[in-house]
């Protein structure tokens, strides 16, 4: 910086134009203030000079000052270009202002930019990130030419908006692929819950010979491993990214600890997190934090919780999250609980959410502590959603307190109408408590409203396929065999159990 102020310095005193270079290098460093400066002190900038300074304000913001800029080019008589437009269009799109991306679109036009090939991908990206999918599809159908990245940003625009179905079928209709293409549809279906198809993608896509997975790609199929169990994918994951140096990326190193901790391979977990080492950031210590709490490793969790704290990193809501199921899943450490919860707001400022009240339900409910869990909701600052009384419900099952659990259940009914659980986990309480009479109740009232069970079902990896199956399922074209092996197992199971049962009767009897 101070090199770049000498060099201002001398074009001053011996009138020589350099700020063109000038406000490239202060937009790189970035120094936007100093730019703008530099730009109010030329009589007559060029479009060059304006568009840097738009560009950079839309990378970097504030970005409503790229239209501030954009006005005072016109009114000085500076026609803008369709760079001018293509920064326009990504400030609009992070500003998340339809009416501001309409009126620069209007301008592109009247400007004779409306068919730039550059120009007109950033519309259809814009329109996409808000959320305008028939205009984005509208400005692409009307594109004389596309290139690839004309495609992808409808793609992506297509996934960021949850329609998936929109998405594949422009990825079918393109005439060529590179890897943006299949990322952006591996992450869609990631990101949309559809972890199925995301892996049955990429599993695809690593067949092709002609396109190989990324970082970004890498970092967007793990979750799906994570979400669906699929660990073994996951491994062949991890031995092509570190074949590939990507575990210098720390995004790749934050999935495939995710994926461990998610999938139960918690020390596979932790070396990951140990080989991260001073790299580690906020995501990686609440992965680990998390995975250690829910599989019921309290003392580590809280272990690491303090070793987070004592490092210097600045916790966040989802560390309390964490911190706290550690307690619930650790054998109720309910005091311990009630220390972390209160820490949140005396020592680090940070308001408990709905989630932080939620966990200390469940704390408090699997601890036997039912009426104060039932005063903290009702002390609440916001209104208690269904996972909330959900806790509070299930807590109730384990310790068939049926008045707080009828008060739970009637707030779920409100919620959550179409749920048959909540009835179903009610009439399992009136039942432990013998009150037959409620029981046969609730299941009229189940069967008059139509609410029927839905049948949970199980995801199973084989080779490179994974399968989702519920009870009786027959979809599998090899069903019949399938069933045939595990008739096997069951009777062998039922036969080594009565062997058990024999020997241990003549053990009795002796």
């Amino acid at each position: 910086m101070k090199q770049l102020k000498e060099i201002h310095a001398h074009t001053l005193r011996n009138g020589i134009d350099f700020t063109k270079f000038l406000i490239t290098k202060l937009i790189e460093i970035p120094n936007i203030p100093y730019a703008h400066r530099l730009l109010d002190l030329i009589p007559q900038p060029t479009v060059f000079h304006y568009n840097k300074l738009i560009q950079a304000l839309s990378w970097h913001g504030p970005h409503h000052k790229c239209f501030a800029i954009y006005t005072r080019m016109r009114l000085n008589g500076c026609s803008p270009n369709q760079h001018s437009f293509t920064s326009l269009f990504a400030a609009s799109a992070t500003l998340n202002s339809p009416t501001q991306a309409e009126i620069v679109h209007a301008h592109l036009v009247k400007s004779g930019y409306e068919f730039d090939l550059y120009a007109s991908t950033a519309l259809v990206d814009m329109y996409g990130k808000l959320g305008r999918l028939a205009c984005a599809r509208q400005v692409f159908d009307k594109m004389p030419s596309k290139d690839l990245p004309t495609w992808n940003s409808l793609i992506a625009g297509y996934a960021r908006n949850g329609d998936m179905e929109g998405a594949l079928e422009v990825f079918d209709e393109m005439p060529v692929k590179n890897v943006v293409s299949w990322t952006a549809m591996i992450s869609g279906y990631s990101q949309n819950g559809e972890y199925g198809k995301s892996l049955k993608l990429f599993m695809e896509m690593e067949k092709k010979k002609d396109v190989h997975p990324n970082e970004v790609t890498i970092a967007s199929a793990l979750p799906a491993c994570s979400s669906l169990g699929a660990v073994e994918v996951g491994q062949r994951i991890e031995r092509y990214a570190r074949g590939r140096g990507y575990l210098k990326n720390l995004f790749v190193c934050n999935a495939l600890l995710e994926m461990y901790a998610k999938c139960g391979r918690i020390d596979t977990a932790m070396g990951m997190f140990k080989e991260v080492g001073a790299r580690r950031n906020l995501c990686s210590w609440n992965t680990m934090l998390m995975g250690l709490a829910v599989h019921g490793k309290c003392d580590e969790a809280l272990e690491l919780f303090h070793q987070m704290l004592g490092q210097g990193m600045a916790p966040d809501d989802v560390t309390f999250v964490g911190a706290i199921l550690a307690c619930t899943h650790g054998g109720g450490m309910v005091k311990k609980g009630r220390e972390v919860f209160k820490s949140m707001e005396d020592k680090f400022s940070i308001t408990p959410k709905l989630q932080h009240y939620g966990c200390m339900v469940d704390l408090l409910g699997r601890g036997g502590e039912l009426e104060e869990a039932y005063n903290l909701i009702k002390n609440m600052p916001m209104e208690p959603d269904s996972v909330v009384w959900g806790s509070l419900l299930g807590a109730c099952s384990f310790y068939n307190n049926v008045e707080v659990a009828e008060i739970a259940a009637g707030h779920l009914y409100r919620l959550e109408p179409w749920n048959p659980a909540n009835y179903v986990i009610l009439s399992n309480i009136y039942a432990n408590t013998g009150r037959w009479d409620r029981v046969s109740k609730l299941r009229k009232m189940m069967k008059a409203s139509q609410l029927t069970k839905a049948a949970g079902y199980s995801f199973i990896q084989q080779g490179t396929q994974v399968y989702k199956f519920v009870v009786d399922d027959t979809s599998h074209p090899m069903f019949h065999e399938i069933y045939s092996i595990l008739n096997l197992l069951s009777s062998n199971m039922k036969k080594h159990h009565h062997q058990q049962d024999a020997t241990l009767f003549q053990a009795i009897s002796c």
